[in-house]
């Protein structure tokens, strides 16, 4: 929907006609306003990737509990654990865990 930006008014539309380009007019007011029937690019925007940070950083791992869970990238046997509540109350913690490989340090989630 277009206005007109004189009187506030809800423009119409009006089909081409003859050799006139369609446009869009104000039935109070003598505001026109005609149609392009191409449409311009005028430039292009490249799409630029965010880095995207971990939930939980390997210093927020520093001193956490370790658990005997294996993990699934490498198989180690041990990981560090720590546990968030990331939904309602009612609902179980979310338990994020790092391999303690030091090759590996994947980080996964359970729950």
């Amino acid at each position: 929907m277009e206005f007109c930006p004189t009187c506030g008014t809800l423009l119409q539309y009006e089909l081409p006609y003859m050799c006139r380009p369609s446009r869009f007019f104000c039935p109070t007011c003598p505001y026109v306003c005609y149609v392009e029937n191409k449409v311009k690019i005028k430039r292009k925007h490249r799409l630029v990737r965010k880095e995207i940070e971990p939930v939980i950083s390997q210093d927020d791992m520093k001193g956490a509990p370790t658990a005997d869970v294996p993990c699934p990238k490498c198989n180690h046997d041990k990981a560090a654990y720590t546990e968030f509540q990331t939904r309602s109350a009612d609902e179980p913690a979310t338990i994020f865990y790092m391999c303690l490989n030091e090759k590996c340090r994947h980080q996964w989630r359970d729950g």
